[in-house]
C-alpha cells in the first residue's frame, strides 16, 4: 500500500493530475486509512501507467474510460478512430502553421494571392501606403461580397495598371489627397479622369454582386478614405 505521493512518483505524475483523474472518474479514489491517508495498491499503480500511457498518446481523457473498459476488437476499433480524430488535428494544425507562416507576407494573410499580387505591384510603383491599405481593405470587402466575382475584378484591375495614361492618373489622385482642396491642379485632374472613364467601359460593371449589403460596405468610406481635396475633387467629377 502505497501514498499518493509515491504513486505519483512511480508513474510519473502529479498529485494533482492524480485527483483530477478520481475527479474524472478514470481512477477510483480509495478511502482513507485510520491515519487519514489514502493508500493506493498495486493494481491503482498499473491503472495509473495506463491511463498516463493513454493521456500521453492524445487520447482525450472523455475517452479514456472507454478505451480501458473496452474488449480486443473494441479497443482496437477506439483506438483507430482516436488516430484518425488525432489526424484531423494535425492536419489542422498544419493549416494553422501555413496560416502563421503568411503573417509575414502581411497582406496575402487575408486576400487572394492574385489581389496581393496587386498591392505588391502598387507599391512598386511608389504607390502610398495610405492608399494600398484603403485597397486592401476594399478588396477584403469584396471578397466577401462576391468571392466568385474578385478574380474578374482583380484581373480587370491589374489590367487597368498597365495602362499607361490610367496608372499616371491613379498615382496622381493618390498624390491628390494631400493637395489643398483650393489645389488648381484638382480641375485638370477631374476632367482627365472623367475623359478617361468615358472612353474606356468597365466589363465588371455589368457583373451583379452576390451580396448588396457587403457590396455597399466596400464602396463606403472607411476611416482615412477621403480627404478634403478628394472631397473637392469628387464633385468637380460630378459637375
Amino acid at each position: 500500500m502505497i501514498t499518493i505521493g509515491q504513486l505519483a512518483d512511480y508513474a510519473g505524475v502529479t498529485t494533482k493530475a492524480i485527483r483530477h483523474y478520481h475527479e474524472r472518474g478514470l481512477l477510483p479514489e480509495p478511502d482513507r486509512d485510520s491515519s487519514g491517508y489514502r493508500r493506493y495498491t498495486a493494481k491503482d499503480a498499473i491503472d495509473l501507467v495506463k491511463i498516463r500511457t493513454l493521456a500521453n498518446a492524445g487520447v482525450p481523457l472523455a475517452r479514456i474510460k472507454d478505451v480501458l473498459d473496452a474488449g480486443p476488437d473494441a479497443l482496437t476499433a477506439a483506438i483507430a478512430e482516436i488516430d484518425h480524430n488525432l489526424q484531423d488535428r494535425i492536419e489542422q494544425l498544419r493549416r494553422t502553421r501555413d496560416q502563421l507562416a503568411q503573417l509575414h507576407g502581411g497582406d496575402r494573410l487575408f486576400v487572394t494571392p492574385e489581389v496581393a499580387d496587386h498591392l505588391d505591384e502598387l507599391r512598386e510603383l511608389g504607390v502610398s501606403e495610405r492608399q494600398i491599405h484603403l485597397e486592401r481593405d476594399g478588396w477584403i470587402l469584396m471578397q466577401t461580397a462576391s468571392p466568385e466575382d474578385v478574380r474578374v475584378w482583380i484581373a480587370e484591375r491589374r489590367e487597368l495598371m498597365t495602362d499607361p495614361e490610367f496608372r499616371a492618373l491613379y498615382l496622381e489622385h493618390d498624390a491628390a489627397y494631400d493637395w489643398s482642396p483650393g489645389d488648381p491642379r484638382l480641375p485638370a485632374l477631374a476632367e482627365r479622369t472623367r475623359d478617361w472613364f468615358t472612353r474606356h467601359h468597365s466589363r465588371s460593371e455589368t457583373r451583379p454582386v452576390h451580396n448588396p449589403t457587403i457590396a455597399r460596405l466596400a464602396a463606403q468610406s472607411q476611416p482615412g478614405a477621403s480627404s478634403p481635396a478628394w472631397d473637392r475633387l469628387g464633385q468637380l467629377m460630378k459637375d
